[in-house]
């Protein structure tokens, strides 16, 4: 595929900190992206300097060939689905999604509204108001009123978060469905992990204003580049500095017949019903604490018991000085 939207080298300064540190990705057409990363990365300046509500301090942004930096944000064919929704309350759900054809005089504007209205499954709420709708339906009615105008990319920042754990998953699901159909290049900003490894094609984790790792959900996760992408990327066990997988370690009592080449003996100090597994929190006697899963519908392990921890060597990953900053 080739590369629809490029950053070279973007930086954006502002007088107290450096909020997006010399920054390179490149996202290709129909592709899901994902910036990913902790509160205060950089990923939502990162979003609004490609969609023209922040100018770089340095660098360049290309879009389909040209380059946009200095090209007023009404002027680039990217559109944004912000975390407020930003819906107008006094217009109703038809005349929010057909704002901005209005604004650019589009002849073909009913064709398209009545398009988005099907493919966000609108229908039969055309003549409602914001607060009539449901958080799902409003954020349906933000993505149809930017999906009218075809942009080229679409910038999405967090929009899942004002919803409810169960809607959320499910909003996820057609958002990913949505973008496949379009064909449109999504451009999604979260701090979940679990949102941006679900949808994506692939994500840019951020940390501290700079890209620590690029590359697929597993590439990521079975592949992380340092310390940092191994954390942030689901949960993490450290001994003697060196990170396994809780998935990866199997527990046993102290009398059970224990496999794997790494075994390490500990005592329990509590665990988590999780529903189809159980998360047992376990002292190892060099002095780490260290998550361990089972069956919940094996024995149980109580606080004070003697178990041994194993895990296969290839399990393990370590990182040098300069990849576990």
């Amino acid at each position: 595929m080739s590369a629809l939207l490029e950053l070279r080298a973007v930086t954006k300064n502002y007088l107290a900190h450096c909020a997006v540190d010399n920054i390179t990705l490149s996202l290709a057409r129909g592709e899901f992206f994902s910036l990913l990363g902790p509160s205060g990365c950089g990923k939502t300046t990162t979003l609004r300097l490609i969609g023209g509500f922040e100018t770089p301090t340095a660098g360049e942004i290309w879009l389909n060939g040209a380059r946009i930096d200095a090209v007023p944000a009404y002027r680039r064919n990217v559109n944004t689905v912000f975390q407020s929704y930003a819906l107008f309350p006094h217009l109703t759900v038809e005349q929010n999604i057909a704002f901005g054809l209005r604004q650019k005089s589009i002849p073909d504007s009913a064709l398209r509204v009545q398009r988005a209205l099907d493919q966000l499954q609108l229908n039969g709420k055309e003549t409602r108001r914001p607060h009539q709708l449901s958080g799902g339906e409003r954020q349906r009615v933000a993505l149809a009123r930017a999906l009218v105008l075809e942009p080229e990319v679409l910038l999405l920042d967090e929009p899942l978060s004002a919803l409810d754990p169960l809607l959320r998953k499910q909003v996820r699901a057609e958002l990913k469905e949505l973008q496949r159909r379009t064909g449109i290049t999504f451009l999604f900003v979260t701090h979940d992990q679990e949102e941006a490894m679900a949808m994506s094609d692939r994500i840019a984790l951020m940390n501290a204003g700079r890209i620590e790792q690029i590359g697929t959900p597993e590439e990521l996760y079975r592949h992380p580049a340092t310390r940092f992408a191994a954390s942030f990327l689901g949960s993490m066990n450290w001994v003697k500095g060196v990170g396994i997988r809780p998935e990866c370690i199997r527990i046993s009592d102290v009398g059970a017949l224990a496999t794997g080449d790494r075994q390490r003996m500990g005592t329990v100090t509590g665990s988590a019903f999780l529903g189809a597994v159980c998360e047992v929190q376990v002292l190892l006697e060099s002095g780490e604490t260290v998550t361990a899963p089972y069956n919940a519908g094996g024995p149980g392990f109580v606080p004070g018991q003697k178990v041994i921890l194993c895990w296969l060597p290839e399990d393990e990953l370590e990182f040098g000085a300069e990849a576990s900053q």
